[in-house]
């Protein structure tokens, strides 16, 4: 097929983007961090590409680690970008009635996050279109806009560049993380079961295995010699609210790599990519 995956610059969409091509499909790719001009903000910019693809993977979204949504979702501009980039992007998915995929967040139930808000608005539009909603549970892979950066490459690099992971909170808080490879063949799994996924089911996709952020840094720990540091604060994104993973999507796909393989995948794709 030929798909068209917006977001493509980012950590799932970069080794989404670099899976599909190699299991043989052409893809099309969008992301403003490629190109200023690529910019979904900005209306009818991602129609033409619409129009030339077979499947949208609708991954786009202004959004980043536990540190950037603690400083930015409540502000003004980040509500209002992915108010924008929903509209205009919806809006093609409609005109050209393509199948696609939008990627939700486990976090979309939490009304206190704005973050979580804006993608249950997804959603909404999502059904409306007969689309397919799925939901990454902290996917990680390698990243490049390190200012975004999430858990598990924060610690990498706090190990690397400090010899001590400092940490946000004090590290009990428990998640469930999966591997963007592992995150990538779901998503095309799905995308050729389209027809036979019920949408009245969620479709979670995680390892659905829970590990404290402690865990984490004791893993990386193990690879790259550090001290790790908690704080005495408690988790101000989820506020430790703990959902359970619908585990309707293992009818198609069952994640393969483990949270320390990942982990060590990780640190040696950084370790050829960024100078520490």
């Amino acid at each position: 097929m030929k798909y068209l995956v917006l977001g493509s610059a980012g950590q799932i969409g970069a080794e989404l983007c670099k899976f599909l091509k190699k299991e043989g499909h052409e893809v099309l790719t969008f992301d403003i961090e490629d190109d200023s001009i690529q910019d979904l903000r900005i209306k009818g910019m991602v129609d033409s590409l619409v129009s030339q693809s077979d499947f949208v993977m609708f991954l786009a979204f202004d959004v980043g680690g536990s540190r950037y949504l603690k400083k930015y979702q409540h502000t003004y501009a980040f509500i209002d970008n992915n108010a924008r980039l929903m509209v205009n992007t919806f809006d093609a998915l409609k005109s050209y009635r393509k199948p696609f995929i939008f990627a939700s967040s486990q976090m979309s139930n939490m009304s206190y996050s704005p973050y979580g808000i804006a993608k249950a608005l997804g959603e909404s539009y999502t059904r409306a279109l007969g689309g397919i909603t799925v939901k990454f549970w902290n996917v990680y892979g390698p990243e490049h806009d390190l200012e975004k950066s999430h858990v598990i490459t924060d610690f990498i690099l706090k190990a690397k560049d400090y010899g001590d992971i400092t940490m946000m909170t004090d590290g009990t808080e428990e998640r469930q993380f999966l591997h963007a490879e592992d995150c990538s063949n779901a998503l095309m799994i799905l995308s050729q079961k389209y027809g036979e996924i019920n949408r009245d089911e969620e479709l979670h996709i995680t390892n659905f295995e829970w590990n404290t952020i402690l865990d984490v840094a004791e893993i990386i720990k193990e690879q790259i010699p550090c001290k790790v540091t908690p704080s005495k604060e408690i988790d101000m994104v989820q506020l430790n609210k703990r959902n359970e993973p619908d585990p309707y999507i293992l009818n198609f796909w069952k994640p393969k790599i483990s949270l320390k393989e990942g982990i060590n995948k990780i640190i040696n794709e950084m370790n050829k990519t960024i100078v520490f």
